[in-house]
């Protein structure tokens, strides 16, 4: 075990040896040396054969040779520290390489290197993430966790290479265009800075008028209700719009670019003010405010309030939510799916 961590303790200093060789050429040339010997072993202990080269004795030999002048006494104790601080770096060095493969992997799999806690993931994409269960609170619950999300990203390989056609989703949703085929599917939420900033990006782009978008809202669950205060109130009636027949066109995607882009008469942000200031009772009234705004009635409005509680809306938010993290493997939103390809995170003007 000490010429394996001795081994990968030489490849790690061989950083700095590089650079210092550079000036000092014979210090490169006693590395390499040093290096190929400790390769001859290590080589050895990879095909579980003797190490002939005594190399691992060698290491500890030099360690302890002045410790046996100066105090004899400790050199047996020493000999097992430096066991057993072999074994830790080989272990450590081993658990660094499998933690660097799963985050690689769920990298490419699910845009994230991390599985759980996705928008803590500098490398993968600018989401609100959908976040795994809560923090294990014992051993037993950390390694469950770990097997299961190896079984997450092994679960989204097939992802890479499926079709991604928008035919094949059907979810309930807020089209930008009344006519055509739909082409493209936005998955978003409400209260999500980022799907924000995604729906500004694809307005100002022009992709809403390259794309008949299916605009789906999606309110982020946790394990005590929802990520943002006031999504699922949003959500349900965006929803509902849907579901009442009248006259009034476009009132939930008129919801939606009000949420996202409006401002209010001191020109605040309306954004801001319904995830931000709002409670659930004043963001309820100013939803139905806007609805009068667009052109429905007061019974109007109080149907389209009966309908977004109704079990109907209960159902489609079950199924979008099975959709978005069983079908679609979204660890974020927003997700969108065009042009033959799932895309995660903010949408970048091309």
């Amino acid at each position: 075990m000490v010429c394996i961590a001795a081994f990968i303790i030489l490849l790690i200093v061989g950083i700095f040896v590089a650079f210092i060789s550079i000036f000092k050429p014979k210090v490169g040339k006693r590395y390499l040396k040093t290096l190929k010997k400790s390769w001859g072993c290590f080589g050895k202990r990879l095909t579980l054969q003797k190490c002939e080269t005594g190399f691992g004795d060698d290491v500890k030999n030099t360690v302890l040779s002045k410790l046996v002048l100066k105090n004899p006494k400790l050199v047996k104790p020493a000999s097992v520290a430096i066991e057993v601080a072999s074994i830790l770096v080989v272990v450590i060095t081993v658990w660094s390489l499998v933690e660097g493969a799963k985050a690689s992997l769920a990298l490419w799999t699910l845009g994230t290197c991390n599985v759980q806690h996705p928008d803590s993931c500098a490398l993968g994409a600018e989401v609100c993430s959908i976040d795994g269960s809560g923090e294990p609170s014992n051993p037993i619950e950390y390694v469950g966790q770990w097997f299961a999300d190896w079984g997450e990203i092994f679960g989204a390989i097939p992802d890479k290479f499926r079709d991604w056609s928008v035919s094949n989703f059907d979810f309930t949703g807020i089209r930008t265009k009344a006519e055509g085929e739909i082409d493209a599917i936005d998955i978003f939420d409400p209260g999500c800075v980022v799907c924000q900033q995604s729906y500004t990006a694809q307005k100002n782009s022009g992709f809403f008028d390259s794309h008949n978008v299916l605009l789906v809202p999606y309110a982020i669950p946790t394990d005590d209700g929802y990520k943002f205060q006031n999504s699922e109130l949003a959500v349900r009636y965006i929803l509902a719009t849907t579901k009442y027949e009248s006259d009034v066109k476009d009132a939930g995607l008129k919801i939606i670019d009000r949420i996202y882009t409006g401002k209010s008469e001191d020109h605040k942000s309306y954004f801001s003010l319904y995830n931000d200031e709002y409670s659930n009772e004043e963001a309820k009234e100013k939803l139905q405010e806007w609805l009068k705004e667009f052109g429905y009635s007061d019974e109007d409005i109080q149907q389209i309030d009966d309908i977004s509680q109704n079990g109907d809306i209960t159902e489609i938010f079950d199924y979008h939510n099975d959709l978005v993290k069983n079908n679609i493997h979204a660890k974020g939103i927003p997700t969108m799916i065009y042009d033959g390809r799932k895309h995660t995170g903010k949408f970048e003007v091309k």
